[in-house]
Parts: C-alpha cells; sequence; structure tokens
C-alpha cells in the first residue's frame, strides 16, 4: 500500500513539474505511471517504469 502511494506521489509531482520537452516529459510521466502500476500489481517495478518510460516517451514525441 505504501509502495501505491509513493509511486502516485511521484506520478503527480512529475505531472506537475515537468516543464521539458514532450518527449523527455512523456518518459518521465510514463516511468512514474509504469512503476505506479507495477507496484499496485505486485510485479517488478524496476521493469514497469521501464516500460512505461518507453512507452511515455514515444506518447510524447508523436502527440508533440
Amino acid at each position: 500500500m505504501m509502495r501505491r502511494i509513493a509511486a502516485l506521489g511521484i506520478l503527480g509531482i512529475s505531472a506537475l513539474s515537468l516543464s521539458a520537452c514532450a518527449t523527455l516529459g512523456g518518459a518521465a510521466i510514463g516511468g512514474a505511471g509504469g512503476a505506479a502500476v507495477a507496484a499496485a500489481t505486485h510485479h517488478n517495478v524496476e521493469k514497469g517504469a521501464a516500460v512505461g518510460g518507453v512507452a511515455g516517451a514515444v506518447v510524447g514525441t508523436v502527440a508533440h
């Protein structure tokens, strides 16, 4: 439960504090989101962050 709260907090802070380019912003937000989902589902947080970061970078690049 604490991991989930911490991960969601990091996601919120990342979303508010990022003003970098869309690719880096998407990667950071995706990484935090991936870590949060992995922690909530009791999976490997590092792998979740890596997958989320890549997905976020792609979305940030395409959406911008």
